[in-house]
C-alpha cells in the first residue's frame, strides 16, 4: 500500500504525519523544547543504589534522576555468575549510560550500560563482538548472505559487533562500509568526550525526529516525502546525500499557500484523535479513556442498524470498530494495558472473525504488541509497548478546573460548601460583613433557590453577607473575604 509521509516544520516543533491512500495512520510531534531522550548517551554519576530492588539511580542532568537496573548493567560474556548491583557500583562513580526509555508521568529516565548507535543500515554495538540479524529478515538464506557480507567488511582484530536492520536487506558493500565507518566515528567521539568531560554531560544526542524520518520510517511502501521548509528540505537533503542516498528520490518542496497539514486534513485528524469520543461511518462509535494503568476502548452501535437483525448490526460494528481502534491506537501512541470492550456477540464465528480483523489491522503496527482472545466477560486484552508519551500527554495537561476527573462540581454543590466554610469563618474571625465571591452560576443560585438558606446562615451568624459575581471564576473557584 503506498505510503506517503508530510512533515511540517515550525521554530518551536517538528510534526510528521504517515499517510496511506490519504488516511493518517500516524503522528508523530517533536517539541524543540522537550525533545526525546531515547538513544542519548550520558556520562552520569551513581548518586545512591537500592541493593533490595537492585538498581541506581544516576544523575545525569535531567530534573528527575535516571533508574538503572542491575538487568540493564552490561557485563562481559565470560563473566560466570551474575553480580549484584553493589559489587558492579559505587556511590559517586563516573559512569557511561543511555537512555532506553524516556521520563513517563512521575517516572524518571531508563538507562543501559550497553550502548547502542543505529545507522542507517546497522546498529553499532561497542561492547560486543557479534553480527545479529534483524528479526523481521525471515529469510534464512538472506540472513546469511548478510551475516557472511558483513563479517568479511568488518576486520576480525577491531572490536564492537553489529546487527544489521531491516532495510539493509538489498544493501551493497558501500552502504555498509559507509555506514560502519560513521558508526565507528560516533563512538570513537563520544569516548574521546567521555575522557575529558566531568558529569553529568551529554556525550551523543539522537538524531532529530525529521532526520529519524529518513533512516527510519522510509520502506519500499513510502512514494513521496513532503517538506513545507525550504532551509529544513535543504538541510534534510543534504543529510541524505551523506547518509540515506536511496531517499532522495522521494524527497519533495511544497511550496503551496494552503498549511500542508491543512491541505491534507491532519490538522482535522489531530482534534479527532485528541477527542473521548470517535465516530464509526456506520453510525456506531468508540468511547476511548486513558488512564495511568491502563486505556480502555468501549465500542456502541449507537445509530447503527443492521440489514437483516440485531446480531448482524452488533457483527457489522465491531468489524468496523476493530479497524479503527487498530488506527487509533498508532495515531494516538497509546500503550501499556489495553481494554477493548466489543459488544457482546453470542455467535462464535463471528467473535472469531472479528479478533482476526483486529489482529490483522494491527499486523501494520511497528510498536511490539500481544493481543489475548475474548476473556470469559467477552473483553479482549492486549498490551503495547510504551515508546514515548502518548499524542495527548505531548498536547493536553489535567484540565486545571477538574483536577483531570472530567467533571466539575454542580452549582449547587459548591454553594453549600460555600455556606459551611462561611460557617467556618464566622467561628474563627469576628468580621463586620462577609462578601461571597463566586462564578455567575452561584451567585445566580443564591440569588434565586438558595437565597433563603443564605439568609438564615447571615441571621444565624448576624452578620450581613453580600454577593459578587466574577465571570473569570472557574465553577468551582470561590473565595470568602472578611469586610
Amino acid at each position: 500500500m503506498s505510503e506517503e509521509i508530510l512533515i511540517n516544520f515550525t521554530p518551536q516543533e517538528t510534526r510528521v504525519a504517515v499517510m496511506q491512500q490519504g488516511v493518517v495512520q500516524e503522528l508523530h510531534i517533536e517539541r524543540s523544547a522537550s525533545r526525546g531522550l531515547v538513544g542519548n548517551v550520558y556520562l552520569g554519576r551513581i548518586c545512591r543504589i537500592l541493593p533490595g530492588m537492585q538498581s541506581a539511580f544516576v544523575e545525569i542532568g535531567l530534573d528527575r534522576t535516571a533508574f538503572l537496573h542491575v538487568a540493564d548493567i552490561w557485563q562481559p560474556r565470560e563473566t560466570a555468575t551474575e553480580r549484584p548491583i553493589e559489587k558492579i557500583l559505587s556511590d559517586g562513580q563516573s559512569i557511561v549510560v543511555q537512555v532506553i526509555k524516556d521520563p513517563i508521568g512521575t517516572k524518571g529516565a531508563r538507562l543501559s550500560t550497553q550502548i547502542s548507535i543505529a545507522g542507517r543500515m546497522l546498529v553499532y554495538l561497542p561492547q560486543e563482538k557479534h553480527i545479529g540479524i534483524s528479526q523481521r529478515i525471515e529469510s534464512e538464506a538472506e540472513r546469511e548472505v548478510l551475516r557472511e557480507k558483513i563479517t568479511r567488511l568488518v576486520p576480525a582484530d577491531e572490536p564492537g559487533g553489529f546487527i544489521v536492520r531491516t532495510m539493509a536487506e538489498n544493501a551493497c558493500d558501500e552502504e555498509f562500509a559507509t555506514d560502519i565507518a560513521y558508526l565507528r566515528k560516533t563512538w570513537s567521539d563520544i569516548r574521546d568526550k567521555a575522557r575529558v568531560s566531568g558529569p553529568p554531560t551529554v556525550l551523543y544526542q539522537e538524531l532529530s525526529l525529521s532526520q529519524r524520518v529518513l533512516r527510519d520510517f522510509v520502506n519500499p511502501e513510502t512514494s513521496k516525502i513532503t517538506i513545507d521548509s525550504r532551509e529544513n528540505f535543504q538541510k534534510l537533503t543534504a543529510f541524505a546525500e551523506e547518509y540515506t542516498p536511496a531517499v532522495l528520490p522521494l524527497l519533495d518542496h511544497y511550496t503551496g499557500q494552503r498549511p500542508l497539514f491543512d491541505l491534507h486534513g491532519v490538522e482535522d485528524e489531530i482534534q479527532k484523535a485528541l477527542a473521548r469520543r470517535v465516530d464509526l461511518k456506520s453510525g456506531g462509535y468508540l468511547i476511548i479513556d486513558q488512564t495511568e494503568a491502563m486505556t480502555t476502548v468501549d465500542v456502541n452501535t449507537g445509530g447503527f442498524v443492521g440489514v437483516r437483525n440485531f446480531d448482524d448490526t452488533i457483527f457489522k460494528t465491531n468489524l468496523e470498530a476493530a479497524v479503527t481502534i487498530a488506527r487509533q491506537l498508532r495515531l494516538r501512541n497509546l500503550g501499556g494495558i489495553i481494554i477493548v470492550d466489543f459488544i457482546d456477540m453470542e455467535n462464535e464465528e463471528h467473535k472469531k472473525a472479528v479478533l482476526d480483523e483486529f489482529n490483522k489491522a494491527l499486523a501494520s503496527d511497528h510498536t511490539r504488541l500481544t493481543v489475548n482472545g475474548f476473556t470469559a466477560l467477552g473483553l479482549v486484552e492486549m498490551t503495547r509497548k510504551r515508546t514515548r508519551e502518548s499524542l495527548a500527554h505531548v498536547l493536553c495537561q489535567p484540565c486545571p478546573t477538574c483536577g483531570g476527573r472530567g467533571e466539575v462540581k454542580t452549582a449547587r454543590t459548591v454553594a453549600y460548601e460555600i455556606l459551611r466554610e462561611l460557617l467556618r469563618e464566622a467561628r474563627q474571625f469576628n468580621a463586620r460583613e462577609y462578601r461571597i465571591l463566586a462564578g455567575p452560576a452561584v451567585v445566580d443560585l443564591f440569588l434565586d433557590e438558595e437565597s433563603q438558606s443564605l439568609a438564615m446562615l447571615s441571621d444565624f451568624i448576624e452578620k450581613p453577607v453580600s454577593l459578587q459575581s466574577e465571570p473569570s471564576y472557574s465553577p468551582e473557584q470561590y473565595d470568602i473575604v472578611l469586610m
